[in-house]
Formats: structure tokens, sequence, C-alpha cells
């Protein structure tokens, strides 16, 4: 028997989200480093992605740096109406694959005014704090956040690689709408994170969604992609649907065809077996 899912999500209490989203990480250079190899083409899949009915962009001001968002900008903007677009602030970017944290209230205000500027927007739908700072006390960070959403330049905020303890910590300046944490089937390390976000109402937007795949659970993701004539991508993701109601998937590509593909995730309707299976990867 096929078990379905809800395919929306209400985020903030204002937004309703699909929740098979897409990711701009990708639209960046090695390394999430500068421009794309080909410019046009991710200039198509955004413009893709919003035709396949995706609602939800994430991104963040260190992709490029700068690069993915002002990529959606010049795609997309004058946005239509009901896209969401996220964006992080919180890490600085120093090379390819160079990722060191900054989440001083100095950092973040350039950060977010730069995000601003570059999304042509007037005040980001969802801000999300990329990483909390082991060199700036969370309480400042959060202070700063708190006081950039009573400005008007925030309407949401987010908090990513984070556990029940900061959630709880940033709970006390404002309210969390959304958790991106690393998370797949077959790596479960923030399933108590998750827990506490469903019982709250909170989005989960795993980051790393289709994991790195051990042989024997790509066996298993294998098995029952043959059973659909799909992916083993496509079953990762279908299973993060179908596992709770508040998770938000961003898979992230430079590739129409690729994009595409994900986008068919949400039309797999797993049996209870086929979750059984899956569940068990990450036992």
């Amino acid at each position: 028997m096929a078990n379905t899912f809800e395919k929306t999500f209400r985020l903030g209490g204002d937004y309703t989200i699909n929740r098979l989203g897409y990711g701009a990480m990708r639209i960046t250079g090695q390394g999430i480093w500068g421009p794309p190899k080909d410019k046009e083409e991710c200039i198509r899949v955004l413009k893709r992605a919003v035709e396949l009915g995706v609602n939800f962009i994430d991104t963040a001001d260190s992709y490029g740096p700068h690069v993915s968002e002002e990529l959606i900008a010049e795609a997309l903007a004058p946005y239509p109406a009901g896209l969401v677009i996220g964006t992080k602030g919180g890490l600085l970017r120093t090379g390819p694959n160079e990722w060191p944290i900054d989440s001083s209230p100095a950092h973040l205000k350039e950060a977010l005014e730069g995000s601003l500027k570059r999304l042509k927007l007037e005040q980001i739908d969802l801000y999300q704090l990329h990483r909390i700072d082991p060199k700036v006390p969370a309480e400042k960070t959060f202070e700063f956040l708190q006081k950039a959403q009573q400005d008007g330049k925030i309407k949401h905020i987010g908090l990513s690689e984070v556990s029940v303890d900061d959630i709880k910590k940033a709970q006390e300046f404002f309210e969390v709408v959304s958790v991106q944490n690393m998370y797949s089937v077959d790596n479960r390390k923030w399933e108590a994170e998750l827990q506490y976000t469903r019982e709250h109402g909170i989005a989960f937007i795993p980051w790393y969604p289709l994991g790195g795949g051990n042989v024997q659970g790509e066996q298993i993701l294998q098995r029952v992609a043959d059973k659909y004539s799909a992916t083993i991508h496509q079953i990762a993701l279908s299973w993060l649907l179908h596992h709770s109601p508040n998770i938000l998937l961003i898979p992230g590509t430079s590739s129409v065809e690729h994009l595409e593909e994900n986008m068919k995730a949400a039309d797999i309707a797993l049996t209870e077996n086929d979750i059984l299976q899956l569940e068990a990867l990450g036992g």
C-alpha cells in the first residue's frame, strides 16, 4: 500500500511552501567559488524551477561568494507572487571550499545589507544564520538578528547546523521558523532536532539530502529505485518527503535535465515496505 504525504508546508504561519524546493549553491564555480561554467544554463535552471512549481529557493551570500544571489535576481526579479527567497549569512569566503565562520554583528550587518541589494529585495523572506560562531557570544548574534527583524529587513529567521539547545536559546530572542542541518536517508545525526522541529511546527531543511551512500545503502536504494524506474537520488528525496511532514527539500543542480529529474521525486509514492527498508539505513 502506497503512503501519501503532504505536498506543502506552512512556513512561519504565512508562507505556503511546496516541499520540493531548490538549493542554489551549485550555480557557482568549482569549490562554490566564482561564476558557473555555463551561466545561461544556470539562468534556465532558475526559471525552469519556478515553472515546475518551486516556490522556495535557498541561497547564501557565501555562495560564489555573491554569485548565486546575483543570478537569482537576474533570472527572476521582479519575483513572481508567492516565491519565497531564503538566504544565509555568517560565513566568510577566503578561497574555493574555504568557509571560515564570522557571525559577529558587524559581519552580519554587511552580509545582510549585501544580500538585500544583490537580491533586489527590501526584506528577506527567510534569513538563516549559517553557523553559530564559537568566537562570538551567541546572544550578540541573536540580538542582531532580532533587531534586523524588528527593523523590517528580515521577515523570518532560521538557523543552520544547530542542536535543540541552540534552537531553544535562539527562541528567547525570536521565533525560529526553520532549521537547516545535514540529514539524509543514511545520515540521521540530527534526528532529535528533526523531532523537535516537527513537534513545534518548525521547517527542517536537510542539506546534503542525498547523503554519501554506503555500498549496502546504495544497493537497497537501487532495489527500491528499480521498482519505480527511478534513480537512487529520486528515491532518497522521496523518502525524505515521506519521513516527516516538516521537511523542505532543496536539492541543487546547475542542469535543467537534473532539475527536472529531481522534481519527479515528489510523484513517487513509496509503500510501507519500501519505507521500512530505507528506514533501516539510518540504524
